[in-house]
């Protein structure tokens, strides 16, 4: 009986030592459990806090360029009536070229006429336009007029003359820009309980620009000015965006015809065609390199080779365009390795056992199947390279240039680098709305070529 009795408390012993090590091994299990979940909840808080951070900065960017950029998208005017008055207008009548009378000849006559033209006083017919607009205005304060009014107007009209002379002795009803330093007074861009010794125009013309505001001879208009004019430095208020806008677009063209199709074509070569050996190797480290070279190097590379031993004009979108070529080619070639890499092998090996060659196999079967992807990274490669400032600095596209260029041989400058001119102006209460706009632009742009790029992969996406 006792060894029975032993035996079961040894027994009882035994079991409640096996459950005492099995619940520790719970609490252990548990307590484990607890800290993974636990660390688990801390990484999702500190990555959904990094996006949250992320986001809220971008948000706060976008806030201030727009709260800034969008009221330089109107621009205050004048709408007055310009009367072309031949008494100041006293010039001949525009040469026509004679019968038997040569080119050159005829082109003398004509720059002549303009040349005359060009001394006219076309300030006169502004003035004499505002002046009854005034209260208690005398001939002594004209010189005030013309503060209020760009400078650039006089050249309008003297065009709006030489395209067409029979508006002497007209009428025309006009809308001239104001001044850069109005604009900024009527729009509240200066304080206004600044004293005279610090304000941008005399008291006078302050009143005046506040009187004709409130008559409505002077409105807040969207401007075309900021989208169809060049830069300026003697007409700051109509300075605009066009010279800009067309040397890059000048560049993307080049970009689009020469690094893409190159950049494709070394793609499938590398990928497809070339031997996997030790000079491929080198070629492919080569490119994987020179996505991450800093864009500066590449303008050094365009400044001494395009324009130093190409002789190439500097400050012209076709250097620009050769520069951004090279810089987007690795990014380029990268994006459609990646893609053709994605496609399956069985399409070659299907396509090769139905007899295709390799050529057939690559162009016929895996390149249609990679194109949304190599339309993809084409178009934010494009969409990068429209982006860049530092590589056009360094080939002299910084360049003061008040034409819009009409091939990409002549000079010109690019969206990026005029924000980056008119950042550094003088007039800083006008030109920061001014650059923020020209940002706003230039993001409009990049988010449109980037929505185009989602919008091709979504539709030309391919499921196997």
């Amino acid at each position: 009986m006792n060894q029975q009795k032993n035996a079961t408390q040894a027994e009882s012993t035994t079991g409640a030592s096996g459950m005492a090590a099995q619940s520790d091994v719970q609490a252990k299990v548990t307590a484990s459990l607890k800290r993974r979940r636990r660390k688990e909840k801390i990484f999702r808080g500190v990555g959904l806090g990094s996006v949250l951070i992320s986001l809220t900065l971008v948000l706060i960017l976008f806030i201030n360029i727009f709260s800034k950029g969008v009221p330089a998208f109107w621009q205050t005017s004048f709408e007055m009536d310009i009367y072309f008055d031949p008494a100041v207008i006293t010039i001949a009548d525009k040469p026509e070229q004679q019968p038997g009378e040569t080119f050159a000849d005829f082109d003398d006559r004509l720059q002549a006429w303009e040349t005359e033209l060009g001394f006219v006083n076309f300030n006169r017919l502004m003035t004499d336009a505002v002046a009854p607009l005034l209260p208690d205005f005398e001939r002594s304060q004209t010189r005030f007029i013309m503060q209020m009014i760009t400078s650039g107007e006089a050249h309008a009209l003297r065009n709006m003359v030489m395209e067409d002379p029979s508006i002497i002795g007209e009428t025309k009803t006009l809308r001239l820009l104001t001044s850069a330093n109005v604009d900024v007074w009527l729009k509240g861009n200066i304080d206004r309980d600044l004293p005279d010794s610090r304000q941008q125009l005399p008291a006078v013309v302050r009143d005046w620009a506040d009187y004709l505001y409130a008559e409505g001879h002077i409105q807040n208009r969207f401007s075309t000015a900021l989208f169809m004019n060049p830069d300026s430095r003697s007409s700051l208020a109509s300075a605009g965006l066009a010279g800009a806008f067309i040397g890059s677009f000048y560049m993307m063209l080049i970009v689009i015809f020469l690094a893409i199709p190159m950049g494709v074509a070394a793609a499938i070569y590398l990928e497809e065609f070339a031997p996997k050996n030790k000079i491929t190797d080198v070629i492919e480290v080569n490119i994987n390199n020179l996505a991450a070279v800093p864009s500066i190097i590449f303008g050094l590379l365009g400044a001494a080779v395009f324009i130093n031993w190409f002789n190439l004009p500097m400050s012209a979108p076709v250097v620009g365009g050769l520069v951004l070529s090279l810089m987007t080619l690795p990014t380029v070639i990268i994006a459609t390795r990646a893609t053709l890499r994605a496609v399956p092998p069985s399409i070659r090996s299907g396509a090769l056992g139905l007899g295709a060659s390799k050529t057939q196999t690559v162009f016929h079967h895996v390149l249609p199947l990679a194109i949304p992807g190599i339309l993809t990274g084409s178009i934010l490669g494009v969409a990068q390279a429209l982006g860049e400032t530092a590589p056009l600095l360094l080939i002299g596209m910084k360049s003061f240039v008040a034409s819009i260029p009409e091939t990409p041989f002549d000079q010109s400058t690019a969206l990026p680098v005029q924000i980056y001119l008119w950042q550094g102006n003088e007039l800083r209460n006008f030109f920061e709305a001014r650059t923020s706009a020209a940002i706003i632009v230039l993001l409009m742009l990049m988010m449109t070529l980037n929505g185009i790029a989602i919008w091709l992969r979504k539709k030309l996406e391919v499921r196997w």
